[in-house]
């Protein structure tokens, strides 16, 4: 219990002052703009198929199993903005960052732990190449930047879901359903969900190249540290939006 203790207590530490790097290098030229497009790419544009399909599954679930209870009340007209509002939200942002992690974190980490395993970051620092500033500052900075647009993606796709999943047992053009979900969206119901999916994207990006980068000798290390990465950057994203919705609920 006393050595289970401790190792989260040395592991809180070497996060902390991973992260203090991270924010020291970041503003410290050469920047690496080729190698931050080549991760947005990797990170944004690779994972729009995923985001889309799981973005538009969850539109259409959510519309057809709310709407039998909707339809007991009478309320059968509240479902376009019901869904948009759990949507926008809640469901979106964290089942994104959750398809987010796994794809991402653990990409990521296994991508540094194989360079770690076969000396690769070694090499880079015998050339003179801060390999912290290329590998770590671009992917954390990268999965910033793109997760919160994957989720606003997923957000509008889940929209059309709901549109898709509300015709087919009713009937409505999209016009009047867009105008039902937009008309009960308020900066509110935006502004938190989307700041909150910010520190999701970093904490992804930063979770997975902590695990990579700090992975130990063998091939099997390499496996490890993609496994935790997933497991801890879910469990991060909870956290986050627990302490989200209870500042939001705070202060708004």
């Amino acid at each position: 219990m006393d050595t289970y203790i401790k190792n989260i207590f040395t592991d809180t530490g070497n996060v902390s002052q991973f992260t203090g790097r991270f924010f020291k290098e970041i503003f410290k030229p050469p920047f690496q703009i080729n190698e931050f497009i080549r991760q947005c790419y990797a990170i944004g544009y690779k994972s729009l198929p995923l985001v889309g399909i799981t973005g538009f599954i969850m539109g259409l679930v959510l519309t057809i199993q709310s709407r039998p209870t909707l339809v007991k009340f009478g309320a059968e007209s509240w479902l376009p903005s019901m869904v948009s509002l759990s949507l926008i939200r809640e469901v979106a942002p964290v089942i994104t960052a959750l398809i987010c992690a796994g794809k991402i974190a653990s990409g990521i980490g296994a991508e540094l732990g194989s360079m770690k395993v076969t000396e690769q970051i070694d090499a880079m620092e015998v050339s003179a190449i801060n390999p912290f500033r290329y590998l770590v500052v671009t992917r954390i900075m990268a999965a910033t930047i793109m997760i919160p647009l994957l989720i606003i993606y997923a957000d509008l796709v889940g929209i059309l879901g709901g549109y898709i999943g509300y015709n087919i047992h009713g009937s409505m053009n999209i016009y009047r359903y867009f105008s039902d979900v937009f008309e009960h969206l308020e900066f509110i119901d935006i502004i938190p969900a989307t700041i909150k999916t910010f520190f999701f994207g970093f904490f992804i990006g930063l979770i997975g190249c902590y695990k990579g980068f700090n992975a130990e000798n063998g091939t099997e290390s390499v496996g490890k540290a993609a496994n935790s990465a997933v497991v801890t950057a879910s469990l991060s994203i909870f956290i986050i939006d627990m302490l989200a919705v209870q500042i939001t609920d705070l202060f708004f």
